[in-house]
This record gives structure tokens, C-alpha cells and sequence, in this order.
């Protein structure tokens, strides 16, 4: 039996009834155990990294340390859940596992409305923004982007990996080398206010905007649950969805939009993290061995949450804040997606 008939058999039309748990093979059975002790050691983890970062080696008023360290682990949870949710399900749609909506020019165009805004009105005039006229304004221009881009992209059933990628590529240039000009011909002083939007930073999170970004992530993540079992079916491909009777346009549409909304959200909350979408979904998908989107959704939730987490921990108190997460995150994730890129090429 191919791998497409197996998970043709695994998927089903919304509405359909699955089988019974009951009656499946002692080979699925054990399959499905392992993905639910999967689950909870995420969890399990998650639970304690939270704890870790909260309590590891606090100095002077806890009431401050607690009050500080909260603001960072929420933005790091909005964020890692955000991301993980978001890749992974753009993942399905494109058809892909190295294609993420970072890659896909997010990143870049977030350094160019920061440019854009310093380049013209001076970084004394950016200061002065307040961060929640600064946030609502980069989720703006960050969802109306991706709402363009994927309808043009994917409104011709576009799953062309090349395609893709090229665009991608194409898109992130041009927005960089914008950027790489525009900053260029700014004075000594804006440059360095610029400099410090450019790295994804969970320091100074503003309290109130991590309320409203939460409550945003948690309405996405609900908005794609009533789409997860329509995702196992369009991850079979176009024809295979369509002769299933599911309605494809409809579902990526809705689906596309979700994922912009969280990635403009977690991007506007703490600037890029160019790769870290990557790194979550193709760890997700390694630690469970399934195809429901129901659990994969999930997983990759608890691994963008634990990756986040623990690489904040590691990198800003076990290394005293050295270096950022954001630096770390990339120079993996460049590595790894070179490494997919080429395993995909090969196959």
C-alpha cells in the first residue's frame, strides 16, 4: 500500500465518521499511545521550562522578578504557540515542509515598515510611537501583505514547490535590499534606533499588548479547529480533496487567513524569527507519527512553546544574556533549512 492510499484511508470528509478506536489494529493502537505519551511529555516540559524561567535564580523583590519574568514568558508562549500553529498548517497548504510564512517575506517586510517609518519621519518621531499605535499599525500593514500574497499565490491551486520558493526568495530580497538602501542614508542616531526593532527581543514586552495579542492567538488557534480535519484531507493534494467532496477553496482560504493573523500578531508583538517556524512544524512532525491535523496542531503548539521557552532560558540566564534568542534561532533554522532544502531536492 503507497503512503498516499495509507493516508487517504487515515484522512476523511468532514462530517464523515472516523473508526472506532476500539476496533483498530494493535499497530495503530500503539501508534496512537505513543502519540499521546508524546503529547504529554511536551507538556510535561512546557510546564516545567515555565517554571524554570520563572524561578531560576531570582535576586531582589519577587513581587518585581515575577511581575517582569511573566510579561516574557506570555509574549514567549503567545509566540511560540502562535508560530508553531501558524507554520505548520501553511505547511500543509503549500505542500512543502521548508516553506513557512516567514520565508515567505513576513520577516523582511516588518524591517521595512520600521525603515519606512525612521527613513521619513526620524527616529525621534518612531521613539515617540507609542508601542500600541506601532503594533496595531504593523499588523495592519502585515496582514493586508499576507492576504495579497496568498490569494495571488495559491488562488490557481498553486502547490509548485520551485514556484514557491522562488517567490519567497524573490520577495525577501526586495524587501531587504529596500531596507539595506533606506537605512543606509540615515544619520548616525536613527540608524541606532533602528537597530534595536531589527532582533526579535522579549525584554520589554508592554503588558496591555500582550493581553490583546493573546486573546488574538487564542481566537486563531479556536478559528482552526473546525478546519483541522478538513486540512488532513488537503494534505492529499487538490484532486484528492476535491474527488473527496471537500470544498478546497474555501477551506484554504479560511485557513490562510488564521495563519496571517497569527504570524502579523507574534511578529508585531517581538519583531522576526525568521526560522523558528521551520524548526517547530519539522519537529512536530518528527515527534508524532501521524497525519491528523488535530494532533499535529497541537504538538507543534507544544514545541514552539517549549522551543521559545527554553531557548529564552538558555540564552538569558544560563548564558547571561550573551547573546538572543532571535540570533540562535536563526543560525539553526538557516542550517536546517539548507539541510531540507537539499533533502528535498534529492528526493
Amino acid at each position: 500500500m503507497t503512503t498516499l492510499q495509507s493516508r487517504r484511508e487515515r484522512a476523511s470528509v468532514p462530517g464523515r465518521v472516523r473508526p472506532d478506536s476500539t476496533h483498530a489494529s494493535p499497530v495503530e493502537q500503539r501508534r496512537r499511545r505513543r502519540i499521546r505519551v508524546s503529547l504529554g511529555i511536551l507538556a510535561l516540559l512546557c510546564v516545567l521550562g515555565v517554571v524554570a524561567y520563572l524561578t531560576y535564580d531570582v535576586r531582589g523583590s519577587w513581587e518585581y522578578a515575577m511581575d517582569l519574568r511573566g510579561r516574557q514568558v506570555g509574549s514567549l508562549v503567545v509566540v511560540g504557540a502562535a508560530v508553531g500553529a501558524s507554520s505548520l498548517v501553511f505547511q500543509t497548504i503549500a505542500g512543502s515542509r521548508i516553506l513557512t510564512p516567514s520565508v515567505m517575506g513576513f520577516d523582511a517586510l516588518y524591517l521595512l515598515v520600521q525603515t519606512v517609518i525612521v527613513f521619513f519621519f526620524g527616529g525621534t518621531a518612531f521613539l515617540m510611537m507609542g508601542v500600541g499605535e506601532r503594533f496595531l499599525l504593523n499588523t495592519a500593514v502585515l496582514t493586508v501583505f499576507g492576504m495579497l500574497l496568498f490569494r495571488w499565490l495559491f488562488g490557481r491551486n498553486s502547490r509548485n514547490l520551485l514556484v514557491l520558493v522562488l517567490v519567497g526568495i524573490v520577495i525577501g530580497s526586495l524587501f531587504g535590499s529596500l531596507t539595506s538602501l533606506a537605512s543606509r542614508v540615515l544619520n548616525p542616531n536613527d540608524f541606532l534606533t533602528l537597530q534595536d526593532v531589527m532582533f526579535a527581543t522579549f525584554n520589554t514586552v508592554d503588558g496591555t499588548l500582550l493581553w490583546f495579542a493573546a486573546a488574538v492567538c487564542l481566537l486563531g488557534l479556536a478559528a482552526l479547529v473546525p478546519l483541522l480535519r478538513s486540512l488532513d484531507v488537503v494534505d492529499l493534494g487538490y484532486d484528492n480533496a476535491v474527488a473527496l467532496g471537500l470544498p478546497y477553496h474555501r477551506v484554504v482560504t479560511l485557513t490562510l487567513a488564521v495563519v496571517t493573523v497569527l504570524v502579523a500578531v507574534s511578529t508585531a508583538l517581538v519583531g522576526p524569527m525568521l526560522f523558528l517556524g521551520l524548526i517547530v512544524a519539522n519537529l512536530a512532525r518528527q515527534v508524532l507519527p501521524t497525519h491528523r491535523h488535530t494532533e499535529l496542531v497541537l504538538g507543534s503548539v507544544l514545541v514552539g512553546v517549549l522551543c521559545t521557552v527554553g531557548g529564552q532560558f538558555v540564552a538569558g540566564h544560563l548564558m547571561d544574556n550573551g547573546t538572543t534568542l532571535s540570533v540562535v534561532v536563526n543560525l539553526v533554522g538557516g542550517i536546517y533549512f539548507i539541510l531540507l532544502l537539499m533533502r528535498t531536492v534529492k528526493l
